[in-house]
């Protein structure tokens, strides 16, 4: 893998790297699924959406890739409006994407047809593969995997384009705890890691202990349509221990906000 392509260079300086400015989405026909969402995704920072089900999350991450387009508002990548998808932006699903009739060297191949010689290609893969901790898989099917291992393909995979953003959409759902918690440490020191190209993260999950665990930034969505109603900056060390006082101090805290919005979702219903 060529250090020229991979690595972070000195003149990424743009503090914003991903921004949503004045969002909406629905469909033809029917009031907004979201609106006036706006915020930033920041140099080297992971933020996390976070809310109750129906709010949008996971369709204002597809917005945010490009897949699908805003109603209203726009998505900047630094400063460039988005309007179609980009190696830029990564998207990992909560479903496990491999092919089963492909290798997890072959899965991570995928995304780099036409863009370099086999050769450079599978030199790249390799690399990803070691980084997420697959050295020494390259010729294992998805079956011959666990879930966890095919989640780390899955991420190795959108490493391997060489995106900016990295969007996750409940990554680690489907996973047991253990080997959650473990992807999610890797998650951390990849985002931060000089030998990739990401500048920045957006997590959208239902585990508030693993937004706290991950997340420098939390947005919390509520509402019918949903909107951004509060923002919570977790002031914690990078590596973090979910036992410490202060970390379940943050866990109750976004609990207790989703509480109040589902009440408030309750009471509207009412009306």
């Amino acid at each position: 893998m060529q250090t020229s392509t991979s690595t972070k260079t000195i003149s990424q300086e743009i503090k914003s790297i991903i921004e949503a400015r004045n969002l909406a989405y629905g469909y033809p026909n029917s009031k907004p699924i979201f609106e006036h969402v706006s915020f930033t995704g920041e140099k080297d920072k992971l933020i996390a959406i976070i809310g109750t089900t129906g709010t949008g999350k996971s369709t204002l991450l597809r917005v945010l890739a490009g897949l699908n387009q805003p109603t209203a508002g726009e998505v900047l990548l630094n400063g460039e409006k988005v309007t179609k998808p980009s190696s830029k932006i990564a998207l990992v699903h909560q479903s496990i994407a491999t092919f089963p009739w492909k290798t997890s060297l072959e899965n991570i191949k995928l995304v780099l047809k036409g863009e370099m010689s086999d050769k450079e290609a599978t030199e790249r893969a390799r690399t990803m593969l070691e980084m997420v901790g697959l050295k020494g898989a390259e010729q294992k099917y998805p079956k011959e995997m666990s879930g966890g291992m095919r989640q780390r393909v899955s991420i190795a995979r959108a490493l391997a384009a060489e995106p900016e953003v990295l969007l996750l959409d409940e990554p680690f759902v489907h996973l047991d705890i253990v080997t959650a918690n473990e992807i999610r440490k890797e998650v951390r020191d990849l985002v931060f890691n000089p030998r990739t190209t990401l500048d920045s993260a957006i997590l959208v999950s239902h585990e508030l202990h693993e937004v706290v665990q991950l997340a420098d930034r939390v947005y919390v969505m509520s509402g019918s349509p949903a909107t951004i109603n509060d923002v919570i900056d977790i002031d914690l060390p990078k590596r973090r221990n979910e036992h410490d006082a202060k970390f379940i101090r943050y866990v109750d805290r976004l609990y207790g906000c989703l509480m109040d919005c589902k009440k408030e979702a309750d009471l509207n219903i009412a009306k």
